[in-house]
């Protein structure tokens, strides 16, 4: 008998493996236009003058800004139980080397650490 895998994907990675493989030069233009909204602060965070977390649309869905430009660099394709994490501790960085995936576990942590120890932006 041949060995059968399932691998069960959700609707978000299915949607991201659509942008990936059909849409990632729209998607990527799109990045780019995101990115070049920011401005980047005083501890190398690019933000977006919003109010809370900054989103976008493509392809008919709308996801937090962090989350789709770490998608689309970095090619990824994450559920929605993955969490894309905030190294520098601020939820409204897009910026690409700040961005981590985890588990919500891990971000947790990750608040823990920042409220007691802060970030050490020289290591970002």
């Amino acid at each position: 008998m041949k060995d059968v895998y399932f691998e069960l994907q959700d609707d978000s990675e299915l949607w991201l493996l659509d942008v990936i493989n059909n849409h990632y030069e729209e998607a990527l233009a799109r990045a780019n236009s995101l990115l070049a909204q920011t401005v980047e602060d005083e501890n190398g965070c690019r933000v977006k003058a919003t109010q809370g977390r900054p989103k976008m649309r493509l392809q008919g869905r709308q996801v937090t800004a962090a989350r789709f430009v770490y998608c689309v660099v970095n090619g990824a394709v994450i559920g929605a139980t993955t969490m894309v994490r905030h190294r520098c501790g601020n939820e409204l960085c897009c910026r690409p080397e700040h961005l981590v995936e985890g588990a919500a576990a891990d971000n947790k942590r990750d608040d823990w650490d920042h409220w007691a120890n802060g970030v050490d932006f020289s290591l970002l």
